[in-house]
């Protein structure tokens, strides 16, 4: 019967609106009967998806709360992300302090990556299943614990087991946050959102990455003397940088705890009046996200603005949501769904767009890593690898750019293309937005490649090339991602987790090439045809904006879009 019903509501808006309501598909307007809560009594944007009656659903918390999961989720995100990829400033200690050798110490970092790609398989289960809270701070405890191990580790294989923890413990911070975004904020703010999580993982990445050269039989210690841990390592010693990080994982598990309440919420459930107390003619589905439409809540027929919904902007999270884990009826089904979606996915063409994106833009990123200490700790820089490490400012200052333009634009060109579409938004809207990042993507790499091979002035290569990698992989990613979110919004973890597995498997084979291809060929082919590969991804785009409710309507049945 509910089924009937969530069926004919949509059959009777497609007719109203005369266009085909697909999973992704929002209609953003009122019209005839059907009439949603909006932005403000001043404001005709609808909200996506409808609020439900409940102060605590996260949807209707006040600023101050949303504004509180954002920043844990944040601060999650950096301080985990600082961990995994720190060491390579710590080499030269790191090799004399264990008795090893530059393969094996480096294999500390390429364990780190691949554990923390496949760690996902473990976090995002027991998020669907218990909820967002239990892993943020379970992740954290376990990150802080593999950082305190780091920190007193005393031999090889003791650092190594610190190192496998850490990947584990930090792999909730590629996928966690999108999912709190998707909970807690309404689709016209997904965008910005997005881009604060992108800057804020690169940004822990930049402030602590760096890479190792290994040159024939000579040693060439590639310090790009990342912000922090460079700096830390040189000064104050490698274990106290681990400290550091105990501190920060440890501040950040603090006001978590107190500030970070369940945002998990059920929207199949929420509650609505009695048919037989609704006026005539009104009608109501089930989830809009679900069915690719907006809830319609009979005693928001008549309503014109967020003044019928009295907690809009004023709920707070209440005692259930402050658990230590929240109860599942189906506990055990819920989590072997979530340990086959992500595999599913990648036969999703959404998915896997946003996942090759994200993938290789993330890469044009650590080509910087992988390259700059070579160029510029040799004549005729000659520069110091703490002065190197400072030339991250410029990819940060990039990300800080792409996070302050990059999710306005795309959410205004969306709204844009919805007014133009008659109130109908598509996730494909957003996807214009890539142009100008593409093109600064590939000024940048151009810059690089070209300054590198012929030695330009290093002011031209950081200044013009570092930003501008830091601005696109800030942008990219988070364009691409929240349009497969937008697209698949009920499997949102799932989906960073296919991307994450697929990031990172890239990256580390990535890591292993283009060392010996610079060796062998100089800088402009490999960093080309990384670039090449970028762009080609991106391009792949066009498709997408034209065909992409096409792919859209080939999964449209799938199982995906009922969990």
């Amino acid at each position: 019967m509910e089924q009937s019903r969530e069926k004919n509501v949509v059959r009777q808006l497609e007719q109203e609106f005369n266009v085909e309501i697909l999973p992704g598909t929002e209609v953003m307007i009122d019209s005839g009967n059907h009439h949603f809560v909006k932005a403000s009594a001043s404001s005709d944007r609808v909200l996506v998806p409808q609020p439900s009656n409940d102060p605590s659903d996260p949807l209707n918390w006040n600023k101050y709360w949303k504004a509180s999961a954002m920043i844990c989720a944040t601060a999650s995100s950096f301080t985990q992300g600082l961990g995994p990829l720190s060491l390579a400033p710590m080499i030269p200690q790191l090799i004399e302090a264990f008795h090893s050798d530059l393969a094996g110490v480096l294999q500390f970092t390429g364990i780190a990556i691949l554990v923390l790609g496949f760690s996902n398989f473990i976090w995002v289960p027991i998020t669907t299943a218990f909820g967002r809270r239990p892993v943020l701070l379970a992740t954290l405890l376990v990150s802080l614990g593999s950082s305190i191990w780091r920190a007193r580790a005393q031999s090889y294989a003791s650092f190594m087991g610190a190192s496998v923890l850490n990947g584990i413990g930090c792999g909730s911070s590629e996928t966690l946050q999108p999912v709190i975004i998707a909970d807690v904020f309404f689709l016209h703010d997904r965008g910005a959102y997005n881009t604060v999580y992108f800057a804020a993982y690169f940004g822990a990445l930049m402030a602590s990455c760096s890479s190792v050269l290994n040159h024939g039989d000579d040693l060439i210690i590639k310090q790009i003397g990342p912000i922090i841990a460079g700096s830390m390592a040189d000064h104050v010693g490698w274990r106290n940088f681990w400290w550091f990080n105990v501190a920060c994982l440890a501040v950040t598990f603090i006001i978590s705890l107190v500030g970070f309440p369940e945002t998990k919420w059920d929207r199949s459930a929420q509650e609505r009046p009695n048919s037989e107390h609704s006026p005539e003619g009104k009608v109501e589905s089930a989830d809009a996200e679900k069915q690719g439409t907006i809830e319609v809540r009979p005693e928001l027929s008549y309503a014109a603005t967020a003044a019928n919904d009295p907690f809009l902007g004023e709920g707070k999270p209440n005692k259930q949501q402050f658990k230590l884990f929240q109860s599942n009826a189906h506990p055990f089904r819920s989590i072997f769904l979530e340990l086959w979606i992500p595999w599913k996915l990648f036969a999703f063409p959404i998915v896997e767009f946003a996942s090759f994106v994200v993938s290789w833009s993330a890469s044009s990123f650590l080509t910087l890593n992988l390259t700059q200490s070579e160029v510029f700790a040799a004549p005729p820089y000659n520069f110091s690898s703490e002065s190197i490490g400072f030339m991250n400012f410029a990819i940060l200052v990039g990300a800080i750019i792409g996070l302050v333009t990059a999710g306005p634009l795309s959410d205004w060109v969306s709204m844009r293309a919805t007014r133009k579409n008659n109130g109908i938004r598509e996730p494909e809207m957003r996807l214009p937005t890539m142009i100008p990042y593409v093109i600064i993507m590939i000024i940048g790499n151009f810059v690089v490649a070209f300054g590198y091979q012929h030695q330009w002035d290093w002011k031209i290569i950081v200044i013009i090339g570092f930003t501008c990698a830091g601005i696109q992989v800030a942008a990219l990613p988070a364009i691409t991602s929240t349009y497969a979110v937008d697209s698949y919004k009920p499997v949102a973890g799932s989906i960073f987790v296919a991307i994450t597995v697929n990031k990172n498997l890239w990256g580390y084979g990535y890591s292993k090439f283009i060392t010996p291809w610079i060796l062998s060929d100089g800088y402009i082919p490999p960093i080309m045809t990384n670039m090449s590969l970028i762009t080609l991804w991106s391009l792949s785009g066009i498709l997408f904006w034209w065909k992409g409710k096409t792919f859209r309507r080939w999964t449209r049945n799938s199982m995906v879009h009922r969990m």
